[in-house]
């Protein structure tokens, strides 16, 4: 009795065994086929020589970044392991993707990035640009130490970077954050002796800083904030840059990307572009400007220009710097803009007499479509201060 209950147990496990397997394992070839689907919208596709599935992770082995229109740009990236993967609803979520280290070398470049990785990655089951929620989406993307080097000199370098995506709970609302730290850039290794004789008055042998960019994607009216667009470099100055336009919608984004595919597709280059560029000028009158504005916030490298442009001009720092309020009116009176000429003099007179920050804005009372703007440039190029509230200010 004992031995026959025994038996029925053991088939009765292998029955439910044999069942659930197959809802349990895991499809590493649909995985990539899903994310082939959401990353052939970019106007890519990724290739794999091998998959293997272990558990819930998959590895993909020879992969290759490749151009969907063909062949003509590949990239070799070696191999990705994707870690904790788990169905959803026809979709995947993937807990962490990791790449190998890039080490690429071609005669005197070589170019290294370590630690690279994306975590919290969803992948639709069915990729559109008629949602937000048909598209790839990630929480971080991180890359440790990169370094690219010339003749063996390191030239530039960064210690990380980050970039963080977060979606509102609604799906009406992506924001996104970047980060790159401990950015340092080495020119003295500058070969032309003039190039090599202003970086070094101007004191740009070593430059190190920090880059940064923030903002967010308005989905429905696709209006696109970007906040913060800024790199800070110690002893240099802190440009900063934002700007606010509208229509980027995911319509404009599906036709955009169906014009770089029917480029990418014409062997006829002159004909390609000639419609693309047809189609990119459709495509703007689709957009709106809400407001823009550039800042650079001065940490010394203004004066040592002035001493420097003075130095190679035979005259002094004072007589160069008078010379520059003087001349900047005038070149701005030939634009016919009696008030920006203006705001341009004091604004530059500011400056150049106690170099702080100067800035740019342009803050229309309300949105200005994009046709309005062309019209203006073609038509009345000096009325497009005013059509975009132009501002120009100094030391505020």
């Amino acid at each position: 009795m004992r031995l026959e209950t025994t038996r029925n147990f053991l088939f009765a496990s292998a029955a439910v065994l044999a069942f659930a397997s197959p809802a349990f394992a895991l499809d590493g070839a649909d995985v990539l086929k899903k994310i082939n689907a959401a990353y052939r919208m970019q106007g890519a596709e990724i290739t794999a020589k091998s998959i293997a599935t272990n558990g819930d992770n998959v590895t993909l082995s020879g992969v290759i970044i490749g151009d969907a229109a063909g062949p003509a740009q590949q990239l070799p990236i070696g191999n990705i392991t994707l870690e904790g993967v788990e169905e959803d609803n026809g979709g995947y979520t993937i807990k962490k993707m990791g790449f190998e280290n890039v080490n690429y070398a071609k005669e005197k470049l070589a170019i290294t990035v370590d630690d690279i990785y994306m975590t919290g990655v969803v992948v639709p089951a069915e990729a559109t640009a008629n949602t937000i929620d048909g598209m790839l989406f990630y929480d971080e993307a991180h890359t440790g130490p990169a370094s690219i080097k010339i003749d063996g000199k390191e030239a530039f370098s960064i210690a990380e970077s980050n970039v963080t995506l977060t979606k509102s709970e609604d799906g009406g609302t992506l924001s996104f954050d970047l980060t790159a730290e401990g950015f340092k850039g080495d020119l003295s290794g500058a070969k032309d002796p003039k190039t090599k004789e202003a970086i070094d008055a101007l004191q740009l042998n070593s430059l190190s800083g920090v880059f940064t960019m923030s903002g967010s994607w308005e989905v429905a009216p696709g209006t696109i904030n970007v906040d913060q667009y800024a790199i800070d470099l110690e002893n240099v100055g802190r440009l900063d840059m934002s700007f606010s336009i509208s229509g980027y919608t995911l319509a404009f984004l599906k036709s955009m990307q169906d014009a770089v595919n029917a480029k990418e597709a014409n062997p006829n280059k002159e004909q390609a572009d000639q419609a693309f560029g047809l189609a990119m000028l459709g495509l703007m009158q689709q957009l709106t400007f809400n407001n823009a504005k550039i800042s650079f916030d001065d940490a010394g490298i203004t004066k040592r220009g002035i001493d420097y442009a003075a130095k190679e001009q035979n005259t002094t720092s004072e007589q160069l710097s008078q010379m520059i309020k003087g001349m900047a009116p005038l070149m701005v009176a030939q634009l016919n803009i009696p008030e920006l000429q203006n705001a341009v003099s004091a604004a530059v007179n500011t400056y150049v007499d106690d170099p702080k920050n100067f800035t740019i804005s342009a803050a229309p009372s309300k949105p200005v479509p994009f046709p309005m703007i062309m019209g203006a440039a073609m038509g009345a190029p000096n009325t497009i201060p005013s059509v975009l509230g132009v501002t120009v200010t100094a030391n505020q």
